[in-house]
């Protein structure tokens, strides 16, 4: 049976919430099997995406003209509705009539043909309404914030204490867009200009970053990989939150640097091209298939001064006690900070992220035993609550007085202050990231 953008994208909304899949990797792996045209692909992109982007407020409006509550709807009745929402609410090019017979169509090939009458009486409702839709209640603003930009009211309540309404909503409008496609150009082989020249020449849009050196921004790619300077190893797909982050443990040519938590292995990366390929990096996961991805993306971008291991960043290896000048922790996070990339990562329930501090200052506690007498411990995360962040650190430093946190070094744009920053999508249109860059005394002695 040929598939159709519509029929794709409800496959992979079906395995997101049957099976926990993340949205991008479910797309990918449907997008594969199904093998639909570029601009079908594309239209079932921007429709997983959209969903999961606007779930909540989807849901509201649904609830206002469907006679059950939508949560009370069998599956997959539910992702058919939101999908025909979508189309209707965000998407211009769809008229509305062929988005209301494609979900009814949608629900008969679903084995849903019982409730095609359904599906057609709500979605024909939201479309005559579409221009007088009930307002979201505003008397509490968590809740509106919530359900205008499809956020867990924990995470709004969170965010409007750090950073207050206006500020807040500019982080939750953000989430809702699409993250710009940054690389790192690897100095090993080119230069910002050569690989410019060469992207361009394949009809592939580039501005160098605003703030970020090195890197560029891309648009009209296509499928990335098939790109003859991708395979030939000319740059590495990073955000210059993560650039920065390689950047600010200020490694030099002939260290030996311990990544603990490498995968995918992006920091081991920028560390090598500002190592000029020379010294030693040890890239650590606890999985082999994350380590193997490490090797073949270290062998397509030339380096040779990377090695894995399997490693646990929780237990101690007695053989590389203050054995590195620089060792990286970017540990296991909330992933808050990319949900721009990961749109359900907003869905996670407050509950799942308490155990992350505990298991956060675990590998902290044991990498900084690794590292040398006057060596360098850069801690980062992908995510924007302190409790991951500076909470973390400043916990680490009160147990550990051999520590100290020190200037990272980067772009005045970044906004540091005492060792280290917070990169927020809506201000440095980064991904949500923390750096922190700390440095034991050379005096050496026991770690507490």
């Amino acid at each position: 049976m040929s598939h159709s953008a519509r029929d794709t994208a409800l496959g992979v909304l079906v395995a997101c919430r049957t099976h926990g899949a993340w949205a991008d990797a479910a797309l990918k792996a449907q997008l594969a099997r199904d093998r639909l045209s570029p601009q079908d692909a594309a239209l079932c992109s921007r429709m997983v995406y959209g969903v999961t982007q606007n779930r909540l407020l989807l849901d509201f409006y649904l609830a206002a003209y469907c006679s059950q509550k939508p949560d009370h709807l069998q599956p997959p009745l539910l992702d058919i509705l939101r999908l025909g929402a979508y189309q209707i609410l965000f998407l211009d090019k769809v008229p509305d009539r062929a988005a209301v017979s494609e979900a009814v169509e949608l629900a008969k090939r679903s084995g849903r043909g019982q409730a095609a009458g359904l599906v057609n009486a709500v979605l024909r409702k939201l479309s005559q309404n579409k221009n007088a839709l009930p307002p979201i209640p505003d008397r509490d603003e968590a809740k509106f914030l919530s359900i205008r930009y499809s956020h867990p009211k924990w995470l709004v309540k969170r965010l409007l204490e750090l950073l207050g309404r206006e500020e807040a909503e500019a982080f939750l409008s953000a989430d809702n867009t699409a993250a710009p496609l940054t690389v790192q150009v690897n100095p090993l082989k080119t230069t910002p200009e050569a690989l410019t020249a060469e992207l361009e020449a394949l009809g592939v849009r580039v501005t160098p970053h605003a703030w970020v050196p090195g890197c560029l921004e891309l648009s009209g790619t296509g499928d990335l990989t098939a790109l003859e300077p991708f395979r030939a190893g000319h740059f590495l797909v990073q955000d210059g939150a993560a650039a920065l982050a390689a950047r600010a443990a200020a490694v030099m040519p002939g260290q030996r640097v311990l990544d603990v938590c490498a995968a995918p292995g992006g920091k081991s990366f920028g560390a090598a091209f500002a190592m000029e390929d020379r010294g030693e990096i040890l890239a650590c996961d606890l999985h082999e298939n994350k380590l193997k991805r490490i090797r073949e993306g270290a062998q397509r971008l030339g380096l040779t001064c990377i090695r894995t291991a399997a490693a646990d960043g929780r237990e101690f290896r007695s053989e590389w006690e203050a054995a590195f000048d620089t060792v990286l922790v970017d540990a296991p996070c909330s992933g808050l900070g990319i949900i721009r990339k990961k749109p359900d990562i907003r869905y996670k329930k407050a509950d799942d992220l308490f155990t992350l501090p505990v298991v956060q200052q675990a590998i902290l506690d044991n990498a900084c035993r690794y590292v040398k007498p006057g060596g360098v411990l850069v801690y980062s995360t992908c995510t924007i609550l302190p409790e991951e962040n500076q909470q973390i650190t400043d916990a680490f430093l009160a147990q550990h007085p051999d520590f100290s946190r020190e200037d990272l070094s980067l772009p005045a744009q970044a906004g540091q202050t005492d060792g280290q920053v917070t990169l927020w999508p809506h201000r440095h249109d980064t991904d949500g990231f923390y750096i922190c860059r700390m440095r034991r005394q050379a005096s050496g002695g026991k770690l507490l």
